[in-house]
């Protein structure tokens, strides 16, 4: 399915379905922080990890890391007009985030929610989301495999 997909967009000279990739506070410490936890990939590893996936997927690729709740609102707004999907690791925010929910739904897009750590194994504070109700899916505990799993289901979906 894939290798259509790709196969289909060279051919046609048409511009590929853009995911956005959307990453929470202090995902841009990967590979430091809590390494036990969250493995020894860093961001940027993820990051060429997506770019290989929406390669072979056909998609565009937007992948974005910021520490503030507003600026995650605001790319997602950016993404109901440009993006075929939304890829969300809001890390942090997953637990306390009533504006990401909200801008969620409000996209009117796919999104598939991703944790790199398996969040029922951890904190009970951790095992609610705020995001998951406004998800078409729900990835976590696979580390950055997990996006690109992500992808492919978003590919799928689009």
């Amino acid at each position: 399915m894939a290798k259509q997909r790709q196969q289909a967009a060279r051919g046609t000279g048409k511009i590929r379905p853009t995911a956005y990739v959307l990453n929470g506070p202090n995902l841009n410490l990967l590979g430091k922080r809590q390494p036990e936890i969250y493995g020894r990939a860093t961001l940027a590893d993820v990051e060429a990890l997506c770019r290989k996936a929406c390669d072979g997927l056909a998609l565009g690729l937007v992948f974005r890391q910021s520490n503030h709740e507003g600026q995650l609102v605001d790319w997602i707004q950016e993404a109901r007009d440009k993006a075929a999907g939304i890829v969300i690791n809001a890390a942090a925010y997953t637990h306390t985030s009533v504006a990401l929910l909200d801008a969620l739904n409000a996209a009117e897009k796919p999104v598939i929610e991703v944790h790199l750590s398996n969040i029922y194994r951890r904190e009970s504070f951790r095992h609610h989301s705020y995001i998951s109700p406004a998800a078409t899916g729900v990835i976590c505990g696979l580390g950055p495999k997990g996006y690109v799993l992500a992808l492919e289901a978003l590919a799928d979906m689009i």
